[in-house]
């Protein structure tokens, strides 16, 4: 009996010394691929504005991630028609496409449900053009489900008013997180296919996950398979979900030598705090995000994000030649030297509320960052009247939900501090780039019961 308890011990340390060498590995790529990003491109003396002469020849509708969230999935392909159908440079949507995860565990009335929805609000005149995410590929059945209920295989190209609009699903390999040889294999010669007709065009490609090391989110929930069939390709202009991570972080924008783009979530948020991922802080349900992406035979590509939620467009990202990496403005490099510290009003106010259940809820008039930049997070600690530090807290700062109110609360166990007393708040926020702004100390009261 020792020998064999002897021998499961070993086993499980081997396992155990595997992952640990699997994660080490890991955080060593990806600083070492932080590195080169970071130091690669050049500086512009400012980030692409849309300019006035822009005439698309091209509008889709991209969006990820729905999680069974259908009636979101309505309300954006009902939103782009009525966004764009009387646009009077260029009407009406060419194509919607979705980027997978639409179900659970990929089960058919998962696939019913969400092909339901797009019989009853996608436009006869419409494409519509869907992959499978890892989600779908839970079901062994993956490929015959997408084919009973799609018009179309897993894989796909179509050509839309002359640009090449490459879709890939990929077919599964040892598990639901990789992509056989045969398939990549099937991608690549496409995008040289699509290269070689498309002049000056851009070559849009459409995927569930994130190229590894590129957008935000790409560090973990990504797939390394699809890096060396994108490098080089400056024409391709990548379409990704997966990681559920916001749009509206300016870091899901990411140019090397191509472009991709991280198009959020219609269906719960996930974020990063202090580079963990699996963080889901306050309000991290309410999302519903989509990407509108234009383009003319230039090479010239307008990609905008538009919250649901809201009914607002939240960022706008102009590509000035997807044929000359040399002018890449969207780098980590150049949008980093484009962020600045956030800076905290001289008005600056906190606030307390007590809570029915007796906590506290402080909020305070949030940091100040330049057009397209986010603060990510806030560190907080309270003192009390004789100095004392009662809290010390970091959390994901709220730019994900898009309001007008211009305050960020946390809350405090009632037990913290006491009702009638003067505290002294002191915040330090950090944003994406992890530029820091200075401290500030507000001071605020907590009501009585």
């Amino acid at each position: 009996m020792k020998k064999f308890f002897k021998t499961v011990a070993k086993v499980i340390g081997a396992i155990l010394g595997s992952v640990l060498s699997f994660l080490a590995l890991c955080c060593v790529v990806t600083l070492i691929w932080g590195g080169v990003q970071a130091s690669s491109g050049s500086v512009t003396d400012a980030l692409p504005k849309t300019p006035a002469d822009f005439t698309p020849e091209i509008r889709l509708i991209v969006f990820t991630d729905t999680h069974n969230e259908n009636e979101n999935v309505a309300d954006a392909i009902d939103t782009a028609y009525t966004l764009f159908e009387n646009d009077s440079v260029y009407p009406g949507v060419d194509a919607f496409f979705g980027l997978g995860d639409f179900s659970s565990i990929g089960t058919e009335p998962d696939y019913k449900a969400y092909v339901d929805t797009l019989h009853a609000h996608v436009r006869e005149d419409t494409v519509c053009i869907n992959v499978a995410g890892n989600h779908e590929f839970k079901a062994d059945n993956y490929k015959q489900l997408f084919e009973q209920y799609f018009s179309h295989g897993l894989n796909t190209v179509t050509q839309i008013n002359g640009f090449t609009c490459i879709a890939f699903s990929g077919e599964r390999s040892l598990t639901e997180w990789t992509f056989t040889p045969k398939s990549l294999k099937w991608l690549s010669d496409e995008i040289h296919k699509a290269e070689d007709t498309a002049e000056k065009k851009p070559v849009f490609v459409f995927q569930h996950p994130h190229p590894f090391g590129t957008v935000y989110g790409s560090s973990i929930w990504c797939t390394p398979q699809l890096n060396p069939v994108f490098a080089g390709h400056s024409k391709v202009v990548n379409f990704s979900g997966h990681s559920h991570f916001p749009f509206n972080d300016p870091r899901s924008i990411n140019q090397t030598s191509y472009t991709s783009v991280g198009v959020g979530a219609m269906a719960r948020f996930e974020l990063d705090e202090n580079y963990i991922v699996g963080q889901h802080p306050e309000g991290y349900e309410e999302a519903a995000q989509f990407c509108v992406v234009e383009a003319d035979s230039n090479g010239r590509v307008r990609v905008r994000g538009y919250d649901l939620l809201s009914d607002t467009f939240f960022c706008d990202y102009f590509i000035e030649n997807v044929n000359d990496p040399d002018t890449f403005a969207y780098t980590y490099k150049n949008m980093k030297a484009h962020d600045t510290a956030p800076v905290f009003n001289k008005n600056a106010q906190a606030y307390a509320v007590l809570t029915e259940n007796g906590d506290c809820r402080i909020s305070f008039t949030e940091a100040e960052v330049p057009e397209g930049y986010i603060v990510h997070e806030y560190a907080v600690s309270i003192e009390d009247e004789n100095q004392k530090e009662v809290y010390r807290d970091n959390f994901i700062a709220a730019y994900y939900i898009i309001d007008n109110d211009n305050m960020q609360g946390f809350t405090v166990a009632g037990d913290v501090i006491q009702p009638g007393k003067t505290y002294n708040l002191t915040v330090k926020a950090e944003s994406a780039y992890h530029r820091y702004s200075a401290p500030v100390t507000l001071a605020f009261t907590v009501p009585e019961k």
